[in-house]
Parts: structure tokens; sequence; C-alpha cells
């Protein structure tokens, strides 16, 4: 539907299953009178012509439509639940933070530049992870045409010198992301703290990149094909280059690119250079190592996408942090080495890409070979590398890994889910097709199709997560011998790809994770289509969980435990200010009453109104950074962590709440991206990719 802006009538271009009508109306003057070529009707668009009826007969024969369930979407889903374009990700690039007046225009400007190198990264890792060897599709002149073989070496050089470019374009980003990557750690990390950050979100932005820069590398270490090629392009080079004039300067980036080429983790290498230029920046280091310590041992991360990111950068922030022996103590004071240790033992293989994996245990081996300040860390590089696991602890990880021996339990957690997912909307529609419903029974419907759906999210994150590590654990165990059957005497030979996959499961656990397939797609299909019923109630639900912590507990706070600490309560009241719904409160008109001291007790109890108004990305921003500052006062060095601080002068009990309200504003973002989030976490593409191992066993893609 389109309006026409100069008329009471509409433009219907296609009979769409859903119709939101509006009906125009008009104040003031009278409306134009429209010019004679363009006369006020209603066009409806066929193959034969058009026709102009009023739009009362066009909307009363679009009803007269059936509209059958599982009929194909001419629309589609909507992407996202949230007006905005990602709830997790600031459609304006934080650009309202301002607003707030927190200080925080360093910290915002890190954040778009880092989120910008990400999206840059993740390009270059795609094609990095896609490259195939040019040499082996370049011909050979057989002895009659040996004259010919200067026209061959300059057709060779044109070739390779286009997809030698796209590797030295790879070279100088990931020069230019650790650059900026180093001096944004340098500028947080100043003991004079100048700048206010860095926040959550500029947490997970440099975690983040830094996950890019470890994957970059961890490609170019694994493309046995780009030195293959490399040589011949060198090869070429010599050849045609005689007859040039100042190719000094090409000889010069050509012997950049060589070595950046054939040193392995030459992008750590280079970032850890960068770090430790200027100034030190063990502080933020170390700051991020108890981020990924917490936030793992917590289950803060409600995506595996975020855990993998954690699992995979927290040992490179373990070698870049303990660079001397000083600073090596200063870390396992603030996190004990078993902690670490633990980390380690439970994942020893962790995804990288579709068919490549990571080891922790191993990449801290042969980094430790490059950064000589950390080979004195004996008890981490005694960690078993995924060969060389101890038969006994070798079974264990089988039962961890292996998601036939989880079936039981995810059989039962399916099921469960289904039948209270069902039950959840069945109480929906039965509370919208009810007319004045009590407001205490409307709310608990609400909350508890919102705690469905997150626990719908958590199921579907540990599934997927569970056959992105099997297919790891597989990809770092193939199969030795593969069964040869008779049909297969006489070609027994096996690709690599062929004994990380078709050989190295069993007919039942091919049946077990087919199974699992079938169980996500069920559960989040069955979510998918419910995303328009379930959008007020997540949103009021989110709305009332806010308004309830910076109305009600965080008036409690500053009544009581901040009341005579003028500090901590101007935070309070900060984040009070910038994401306080007073409209919504039926208690209190005046804002200005709530610091009142002469309130009784019942007249502090605040009630509100049920608003679908969901808080923005960067209100969500600066609250988890205003609780930062209340909990840590701002001083990064604090001993503990976090919440586990207990020189914060703030009681357990305000304390836990602060906690809990922290993790769940994470939560939040997730649960506005519900269409996207779901998409995520169904995303099972991956299987199809076996490049790495395709290439290896050249075999066409």
């Amino acid at each position: 539907l389109s309006p026409r802006s100069d008329t009471s009538w509409w433009c219907i271009s296609s009979p769409l299953p859903l119709l939101r009508h509006f009906a125009p109306t008009h104040s003031g003057p009278p409306p134009r009178t429209p010019p004679p070529r363009r006369p006020a009707r209603v066009r409806i668009r066929r193959r034969c012509g058009a026709m102009a009826i009023p739009v009362e007969e066009a909307i009363a024969a679009l009803s007269t439509f059936s509209l059958e369930d599982e009929q194909p979407d001419v629309q589609g889903l909507a992407v996202l639940l949230s007006s905005e374009r990602y709830a997790t990700n600031s459609p304006i690039e934080y650009s309202d933070v301002a607003a707030y007046r927190l200080s925080l225009g360093e910290d915002t400007k890190a954040i778009n530049q880092l989120n910008a190198l990400i999206q840059e990264g993740k390009e270059m890792a795609s094609l990095l992870y896609t490259y195939r060897s040019c040499v082996k599709a370049l011909p050979q002149l057989p002895d009659s045409m040996k004259h010919s073989q200067a026209d061959l070496y300059l057709e060779t050089y044109q070739v390779l010198d286009l997809e030698m470019s796209r590797l030295r374009e790879i070279q100088r980003w990931q020069a230019s992301a650790a650059s900026k990557l180093a001096a944004d750690m340098q500028r947080f990390s100043r003991p004079e703290r100048l700048v206010n950050g860095p926040t959550v979100t500029h947490f997970w932005s440099m975690l983040k990149l830094l996950d890019v820069l470890l994957q970059l590398d961890h490609l170019k270490n694994a493309k046995a094909s780009i030195p293959n090629d490399f040589s011949w392009y060198k090869r070429t080079f010599t050849q045609v280059s005689t007859q040039w004039q100042d190719t000094d300067t090409m000889r010069e980036e050509l012997d950049d690119l060589q070595i950046f080429l054939s040193t392995r983790w030459a992008i750590l290498l280079n970032l850890h250079a960068e770090m430790f230029r200027t100034n030190t920046v063990e502080d933020i280091l170390q700051v991020l190592i108890v981020f990924c310590v917490e936030s793992l041992e917590l289950d803060f991360a409600l995506l595996f996408p975020e855990r993998h990111t954690l699992l995979r950068v927290l040992p490179v922030l373990v070698v870049l942090a303990t660079s001397s022996e000083k600073e090596s103590e200063s870390l396992y004071k603030r996190v004990k080495i078993n902690r670490l240790l633990n980390i380690f033992k439970n994942d020893p293989v962790i995804p990288a890409f579709p068919d490549l994996h990571l080891s922790p245990a191993a990449m801290l081996k042969e980094l430790s070979s490059y950064f000589q300040n950390f080979s004195s860390q004996i008890r981490l590089l005694t960690l078993p590398a995924p060969h060389e696991i101890p038969p006994r602890e070798l079974q264990d990880y089988q039962r961890h890994y292996l998601i036939l021996n989880h079936m039981g339990t995810i059989r039962a957690e399916h099921d469960d889910f289904s039948i209270r997912f069902a039950s959840a909307m069945n109480q929906m529609i039965t509370l919208k097709s009810s007319d004045g419903a009590d407001n205490d029974w409307s709310r608990d419907i609400k909350g508890n199709m919102y705690d469905t759906v997150v626990e719908g999210f958590q199921l579907l994150s540990r599934w997927t997560g569970r056959i992105w590590e099997q297919c790891a654990w597989k990809f770092s165990r193939p199969c030795k011998e593969p069964p040869i059957s008779d049909s297969q005497q006489d070609s027994a030979t096996f690709f690599d790809y062929e004994k990380v996959v078709r050989w190295n499961y069993t007919a039942e656990e091919r049946r077990a994770l087919l199974e699992l397939i079938g169980y996500i797609k069920s559960i989040g299909l069955m979510m998918q289509h419910c995303d328009t019923l379930v959008s007020e109630a997540l949103w009021e639900t989110i709305h009332m969980e806010v308004q309830d912590f910076v109305q009600d507990k965080l008036d409690t706070m500053l009544r009581t435990t901040f009341r005579k600490k003028k500090d901590l309560s101007r935070i309070l009241s900060d984040m009070r200010t910038l994401s306080a719904d007073w409209m919504a409160n039926t208690s209190k008109a005046d804002p200005e009453q709530h610091s009142l001291h002469q309130e009784t007790e019942e007249m502090r109890q605040s009630t509100f109104y049920p608003r679908p108004v969901a808080p923005t990305a960067a209100q969500i921003h600066c609250l988890q950074f205003l609780i930062c500052e209340l909990v840590s006062g701002g001083n990064l060095r604090k001993p503990g962590g976090l919440f586990g601080n207990s020189s914060s002068g703030i009681p357990v009990e305000d304390l836990k709440q602060l906690e809990t309200f922290f993790y769940k504003l994470s939560f939040f973002l997730h649960i506005l991206d519900f269409t996207a989030t779901i998409g995520t976490l169904t995303d099972l593409g991956f299987l199809w990719f076996r490049e790495f191992y395709l290439e290896s066993s050249r075999v066409i893609q």
C-alpha cells in the first residue's frame, strides 16, 4: 500500500496477506486540487491492464481471500523485531550516545572504527579461505613451442599478479588493523585515564577484531597453495622484469610479501610489536583476560559464536600479556592459573572455520618459540595437544564431544520445550482475544513468553554449538584406516576429506547428527513463525525489566546504600535519567518526587503501564558502562574481576542485583534481534564447507 499524499485514495500494487489501513484525515485548509493528469483513484495492476475502483471495495475484495496455514509468504518474515536496523549493533553508529553526556565520545569513535575493521577483516578471511592455487591451472608448453616461452611468462605473471594483489591487500590491511588496535589499547591503558572507557561494547569490539586477526593468521599458515603460487609469481617476475625500468620498489614490495607469507604467526608478531612500541598495554590485556574468563565461567555468552570467539582469543591474550616475568606474576594475581588451565582442558579443540580447528594447547606450544618470554610458562605448555591426549582422557573427551552420547538429554529437552512453548503461545492467543484482561495476569503471561524465548535461544545455541564442536573434534582426529568393502578392493585410495568426514562417522553418529539437525530446524521454525505474535510481549517484558530496576531498585539503593556517597549517587541518577520511562509510572506523576525521603513504604512501590517500548542499543551500551563505573570506580587495576571485587564498598545484595541486571542487558539485544538471532542459531550451512580438505586432496570445488 502506498498513500497518495494529495488524495484520500490508495494505490494497491499487490494483494498482500496483511493490510495496515491508514485512514487519511485532513485538518486545517482543504487539500489542494489534484492535477488534471493524475486523477484520484485506486489502481489494481494486472497483467491484462488497469481498472479503477474505490479503496473500500478493494479492501472488501481482499478480505475474501483464503489464507490457509503453511502458505508461501508473499512478503516474507520481518527481518527484525526491533525498529532499528540491527538491535545488537547501533544503526546510527552510537551517535545518540552523546545526548546522554557521559563523555564517551572517544570510546564511541573507537568502537565504530573497530567495527568497520571487523567487517573488512571478515571479507579478507573469506577471500583467504576460498583461495585456490592458480599454478595448477597454468598450461605447460610442449618442446615445439619453446620459442613462445617469453609470452607464456608474461601471461602467467599477469594472471598471478591479480591473485598476489589480493594477498598484498591482506598484508596492508592487517598492518593497519594491528596498528589501530594497538593504538586503541594504548589510549585506554594509560594510568591517568584521560578518557572514559573502555565500555563492555568496546571490549567485544577489541576481542572480535583480535579474533579476525587470529583467524587470518591461522588461514595463512594452513594454506599450502599460497607460498607455492608466490614462488611461481616471483620466478615469472624475475623473467619479465628484465625489460622494465625502476623495479626497485616492486622488488621491495615482493620481499616484504615473501616475509609475510613465509613467516608463521606473522600477524600476531606484528600486533605484539605494535602494542609494545611506545608504552605497555598489560593493564588492558589483563582486563580483557578477566572479562573472557568470567564470561566463560558464568556462561555469559548467550550465542555460541560469542563463546567460540572468547575461547579462540584467550590463549593469544595470555601470550601477549605475559611479556615479562613481572607481568606474568601480576596476571596470575588477578586470574589464578588453574582457572585458565581448566578452560583450556575443557575445550581442547575449538572451531575456527567450517573445516579448520584450533587447539589452545598446540597454539601455546608453537607461540612459545616466537615469544621467548612466554616459554617459561611451564604449566601452560604442558597441556596436551589433541594428538597427545592420553587414552583414558580421550574416552572422556569422546563422550563430551560426540552428539550420540547426549541424544537422550537432547530429546527430552526438545519434547519438553516444544510442549511449553506451545502452551505459552496458546496463552498469548487467549490473552490477545480477551478484552480487559487483568494487568497482573497479562504481565505473567508475557513474562513467561519472554522466559520461554530466552530458553529456546539457549537450547538452539547449545545444540548448534555441539555440532560445530563435534565437527572440530572429528577434524582434529581423522580416520586412519577407512573400512574397505569388497567393491572398493581395486581402488583403496582415500582423500583427506573422506578420512575426516565420510569414514570418520559411524552410522549411529550420522543418525544422531541428522536427528539433532531436525530438532534445531523444527524449534527454529516454530519460533520464527510466531515473531509478530510475541513481539509485543518481548518489548513489554524488556521495558518492565528495565523500569523495575531503574525506578524501584535504584530508588531503594539511593535511599539506603548510596545515600551519603555523592559520587556513586550521581552514577545511579545518570542511570535513571537515561533510561527511566516516567510516562509509564502510574504511582507518581512528577519525577522530582522520586528523590523525596518522606514517602511511605506503600508510596515507594511503583507500578507501570505496560508499554512495548524497548531500549535502544545506545541506552543498553550506556547502562552497562555506568554499572561498570559504579562497581569498579573506573579503576581497571582492581583485583577480583568486575563483580568479584570485595573492596568496592557495595553490599553483597546490591552487588548481586547489579550483576544480574548487567548480564540481562546483553540478553536484551539478542532478544530484540529475534529473527536475525534465530537465523544465526539455526544456520548449519558450514556442514557443506570442505574447502581446506578439498584443496589438500586436489579435488575440484
